[in-house]
């Protein structure tokens, strides 16, 4: 019986919402607080996600948006950018058709401004996208022989070891 009632839900709570599912994931919610949001158990959550391809799949899309949103503007802040910012201004004007006062907003002034290359958003890219070359501990191997010949000096004796 209770098997039931777990389908059930999933058809009630979960499945109606698929969209909003896929655009919470997108939007950074881990799976915690969507089984919230969507008043089911985590538990049961996990479950139904393992049982319906259509909730897994609109959680792995979601999520896969937010990631290469992200990417795109990790990337954009290490490489620098430029962008136009817009002012614009309310003006009345005259409804050709009706004669009416009309106000509508008019571009006053466009300035293209530049973003410049961000060091730390390059450093996150190399340390994870080149970690072989960019990472912070670097393995250093030796071949060869090691001197073991050691001379300890104390005040003005020598001994050889």
């Amino acid at each position: 019986m209770s098997g039931r009632r777990g389908r059930n839900k999933f058809h009630t709570h979960v499945e109606p919402k698929l969209l909003l599912i896929e655009a919470w994931a997108r939007d950074g919610l881990i799976d915690e607080d969507i089984a919230k949001k969507l008043g089911v158990a985590y538990s049961t959550f996990r479950t139904y996600r393992d049982k319906f391809p259509a909730l897994s799949a609109a959680l792995k899309k979601g999520k896969e948006m937010a990631d290469i949103e992200v990417e795109n503007a990790l990337f954009k802040r290490a490489v620098g950018y430029q962008y136009d910012e817009v002012t614009r201004e309310a003006v009345k004007d005259i409804d050709p058709e009706t004669g009416d006062v009309i106000t509508k907003m008019v571009e006053t002034k466009r300035v293209t401004k530049e973003v410049q290359p961000d060091v730390t958003a390059q450093i996150f890219w190399l340390k994870n996208r080149r970690p072989e070359v960019w990472r912070d501990k670097q393995e250093i191997k030796h071949s060869g022989q090691v001197d073991s010949e050691v001379e300890i000096i104390i005040g003005n004796d020598e001994y050889e070891t």
